[in-house]
């Protein structure tokens, strides 16, 4: 395997030293092949909201196997996971199903172009949308990890037709709509970018997005595919009130199977094959087992709605590591909504993803291994997003916030 891993962010190249493997996963905890145990943070980068191995998810895909691993014709549970993403997703109405979420947000990205009959993609600096061509530029993710923002392989042609924005810039979307509007095919935008760490949008700017679109006929992607069902049942979209044209999504839809989906208006969605001129398949998409696995995640998720509880614990971190910082005397910036946060080792307040490359990427290495060493997991590399999962107890919270509030008194 090219680096031993098989995606890049997993190699540790961003906080150094040798990555563990994990032999299995129990509730909010890694067993690693080394005989470790750790209190995840990771939570699988995001699908893992009800912990590892969850006993709910495991019994729909026993029952789910009974019947076979795919089909390769609809089935029932594709409705049935149709059914749950309309009704959970505000601006979805219609939905199709796929295997990732890369898949999700090239194929809303084609669809954006077929239906409005335009080229032009604007996207924002640190906001990764899947290794799509026409979107790796000024990514976050693995890509801003590696510190090779701009991917080779992909043709200069390609990164001509994306426009790049700094996050809650408003006077840099109206320029380049005023230059660009005709032209412009869509937005894509994580509604709060999480692949640089956690930035969250300044009042009014998601407002401004959709405004901005709907003036110039171009249509608005929310790529909710970490933020979707993980921050309320229909992700930033149901919090801030602004409605997308389409959504990408994915992650916790697979109950930890491989599984994207994007959905949104019915006018735009009957532009997809076979009603309309934009082709888009796949072999695998609705595959049995992964809805059924999905369907479980969103069923717990939505009869359960533990997103007061995440939200609370996810404020108890924050604060112990911004209260260990004060002691210490160090600059640190703890964004934290819901279930997710990071750590942003710097004094100028984080708005945009060159205020994300400004954080000290050697404490952040300093505190990974240091926490790691006392068994939590933090994702190994400064520019992710940290996640908490109903598995999680107030023990593991405790036990977390006592480790890395003592790393950051020692950095």
């Amino acid at each position: 395997m090219p680096g031993g891993v098989n995606s890049p962010v997993r190699a540790f190249r961003s906080v150094g030293g040798t990555p563990f493997f994990t032999r299995r996963a129990e509730g909010a905890r890694l067993h690693t092949a080394d005989g470790a145990e750790l209190i995840d943070f990771v939570c699988t980068w995001g699908p893992a909201i009800h912990g590892h191995n969850d006993p709910d998810i495991r019994a729909a895909l026993a029952e789910a196997l009974e019947r076979g691993t795919s089909f390769g014709t609809p089935n029932p549970a594709e409705v049935s996971m149709a059914e749950l993403i309309t009704e959970m997703v505000p601006s979805v109405e219609k939905v199709r199903m796929c295997n990732s979420g890369t898949e999700a947000t090239m194929s809303a990205i084609r669809l954006a172009r077929g239906y409005t009959g335009r080229d032009k993609i604007v996207k924002f600096a640190g906001c990764y949308h899947g290794h799509v061509d026409s979107l790796l530029v000024k990514a976050g993710s693995g890509a801003l990890t590696l510190g090779n923002p701009d991917s080779a392989g992909i043709p200069a042609s390609f990164a001509a037709e994306t426009l790049v924005l700094e996050y809650n810039d408003a006077e840099g979307l109206r320029d380049a709509f005023a230059q660009h509007g005709p032209s412009i095919a869509a937005v894509i935008v994580e509604p709060y970018p999480a692949n640089c760490g956690l930035i969250l949008p300044e009042p009014g700017f998601l407002a401004t997005l959709r405004e901005r679109c709907t003036e110039a006929g171009s249509l608005l992607i929310f790529d909710e595919v970490m933020t979707g069902f993980r921050l309320a049942p229909g992700g930033v979209q149901e919090l801030s009130g602004i409605r997308p044209d389409l959504t990408a999504m994915g992650k916790i839809i697979g109950g930890g199977l491989p599984v994207g989906a994007f959905g949104g208006r019915a006018e735009v969605m009957d532009f997809l094959a076979p009603l309309g001129p934009v082709y888009q398949a796949g072999t695998l998409s609705g595959n049995p087992l992964a809805m059924a696995a999905g369907i479980a995640a969103l069923r717990k998720l939505r009869d359960e709605r533990p997103y007061a509880k995440l939200d609370g614990m996810g404020r108890l971190l924050r604060d112990a590591l911004l209260d260990a910082a004060k002691a210490k005397g160090l600059p640190l910036q703890v964004p934290q909504v819901g279930s997710m946060f990071a750590l942003f080792f710097s004094e100028r307040p984080v708005r945009n993803f060159a205020d994300a490359t400004g954080s000290s990427m050697e404490h952040f290495k300093r505190l990974f291994h240091g926490a790691l060493d006392e068994g939590v997991y933090l994702p190994p590399s400064g520019y992710e997003t940290c996640f908490i999962s109903t598995a999680h107890t107030g023990d593991d919270i405790e036990k977390a916030a006592e480790v890395l509030a003592g790393q950051i008194k020692a950095l």
